[in-house]
């Protein structure tokens, strides 16, 4: 593989950087670049700025409304992004349920969801976890039984999902249910796809250490779900579901973010002052900011080796890019935190919700890096835990 950008590259490179300064607004930068909250409408808006040039989804074909991006350059759109400090484009609907429709959804499907998914007209959220169905999502309980009844052909849902991204704003959320408990767990499984303003579908908040809303339980009591949303076969959605994980696990290697969160680490040790010297200039320290850059080079060109096979879905390689990606994101925020010091400790969420304009410490940099760090310990759990997709590296690549 080239490790280095045709000039057709770089011209594609600098066109990006010229939609990024003259499009994305200042206060949602901002935002990003200081680590602070994002509202519903901040994504929204992003999401349909890039609708509007035809952007918001990069790894789509263009037969369903994509830019026809070859992977090297959905890459480089993707790292201009992060580095700029743009809002995260949602995966949940563009890089998740939306290639699960492409390859195994109806034309039905097709031709209502994609174009919704597009212009952000339907937010997506993702029912995958359950009380004791997390890492072994096989487990699940939340069941679906067919009926007809003078109201239709339909399932009716009954369960729970738990740690569900920002199930409050979501319009839809594609699910995983039982359809057939007497078979083999993984053999009983499909992919539904629902209406949560569907009667009988119940969002509650779980509260995080930072007191921010962004996860939550989500219930199901004698949901009815049209079988026009069933995606694919009967008992086939654990097919699905696999084919889904590899598109998220990709995406959560965040080489681009890691890039721009590296950077703010030297900017926060070159400020920092230790007897008489910036920190990065002790050599301890700078060891370890050096030791971590290297490791996301290295993960930088894996990312782009298994690009570069253009397949239509990732293959096991992509748990070492998850396993990999969010160790260096955890590796980061604790760089950051040795680099701030004491002034990350104060919790300011008057200054983390844009209530007031600085944090109360005088220290903005410094203010949500305790929120910041907490929340990434996640990273290592969610779309399936690291020990699993190290199960997975040993089984279907090591061959052990």
């Amino acid at each position: 593989m080239d490790l280095y950008y045709s000039d057709e590259d770089l011209a594609f490179r600098d066109q990006v950087r010229a939609f990024l300064a003259s499009h994305l607004p200042p206060e949602l930068q901002h935002k990003v670049r200081q680590h602070l909250r994002l509202s519903r409408d901040n994504y929204v808006r992003w999401h349909r700025i890039l609708a509007a040039q035809g952007w918001a989804a990069p790894g789509w074909p263009v037969e369903y409304g994509g830019p026809g991006w070859t992977p090297l350059q959905r890459h480089i759109f993707e790292e201009e992004c992060a580095l700029a400090g743009t809002p995260q484009v949602l995966p949940f609907g563009v890089n998740m349920v939306a290639p699960v429709i492409m390859a195994f959804g109806s034309q039905q499907q097709k031709d209502y969801y994609l174009p919704r998914i597009l212009s952000c007209e339907d937010w997506w959220c993702q029912g995958y976890s359950e009380p004791g169905a997390g890492s072994d999502l096989a487990a699940l309980k939340t069941g679906a039984v067919h009926q007809q009844d003078s109201a239709g052909d339909h399932y009716i849902v009954n369960g729970q999902k738990t740690w569900t991204t920002l199930a409050q704003h979501a319009d839809m959320i594609f699910c995983l249910v039982r359809t057939d408990p007497g078979v083999r767990k993984q053999e009983g499984i499909s992919f539904l796809l629902i209406d949560m303003r569907s009667p009988g579908v119940t969002v509650r908040p779980i509260a995080m250490l930072d007191e921010d809303h962004e996860v939550n339980e989500v219930f199901f009591d004698n949901v009815k779900v049209p079988v026009a949303n069933l995606v694919g076969q009967e008992n086939r959605g654990w097919t699905y579901a696999k084919y889904l994980l590899g598109h998220e696990r990709t995406g959560i290697a965040a080489v681009g973010r890691s890039k721009r969160e590296l950077a703010f680490v030297k900017r926060l040790a070159l400020r920092e002052r230790k007897r008489g010297r910036a920190l990065l200039d002790d050599p301890l320290f700078g060891a370890k900011v050096a030791a971590l850059e290297i490791e996301l080079m290295a993960l930088e060109m894996t990312v782009l080796r298994v690009l570069a096979r253009g397949e239509a879905a990732p293959g096991p390689e992509a748990s070492m890019l998850k396993v990999k990606g969010t160790e260096i994101q955890q590796a980061l925020t604790e760089l950051m935190f040795d680099a701030a010091g004491p002034l990350a400790l104060p919790f300011d969420p008057a200054y983390l919700s844009g209530a007031s304009e600085h944090a109360i410490a005088g220290d903005d940099d410094a203010a949500p890096l305790a929120g910041y760090y907490f929340n990434y310990r996640k990273t290592s759990i969610y779309g399936g835990s690291n020990e699993i997709q190290r199960n997975i590296i040993s089984q279907m690549i090591l061959g052990l």
